[in-house]
């Protein structure tokens, strides 16, 4: 289903985490192929119920974890935005690079490039995705591109 768009938190080396927890949400990242997730090492917020908790998961254990899902969750994101090649996506630019092309972001949320074009901050246009990456969508004109299949 690539016009849908998954997206989650999830927090690793939380106070008393085990290998098992971790390795359950290895699994879940697997089965669900979230497009994007905000994966972030645990570390303690004064005032909240888990500052009160022992930091039991050491730094570079954590600093493991999280480059283990994030390589995993690339692989995916590039899977799944592959899978949307050939298919045209409405993108709502937001800028310019240094270079001048602009870019912007699918009603997916994903950010897009388009070769240079007179589109500006604001406008809604109607592009074909010709490549990815696992961070980002390349498309073009439905012109230039010769057809595409809705996505």
């Amino acid at each position: 289903m690539p016009a849908l768009t998954l997206s989650t938190d999830v927090i690793v080396g939380f106070c008393g985490e085990t290998e098992a927890e971790l390795e359950g949400t290895e699994r879940l990242l697997r089965d669900v192929r979230f497009d994007v997730v905000h994966l972030q090492a645990y570390s303690p917020r004064p005032g909240t119920a888990a500052a009160r908790r022992e930091d039991d998961v050491p730094l570079e254990e954590k600093k493991r974890r999280l480059n283990h899902l994030l390589v995993l969750q690339r692989d995916i994101a590039l899977a799944r935005n592959l899978a949307l090649r050939e298919t045209e996506v409405e993108v709502l630019v937001e800028g310019t690079t240094e270079d001048g092309r602009p870019y912007g972001r699918t009603r997916g949320n994903r950010v897009t490039r388009l070769p240079e074009s007179t589109a500006a901050a604001g406008d809604l246009v109607r592009a074909v995705v010709r490549s990815a990456t696992a961070w980002q969508l390349v498309a073009e004109p439905p012109s230039a591109a010769g057809g595409a299949r809705a996505s």
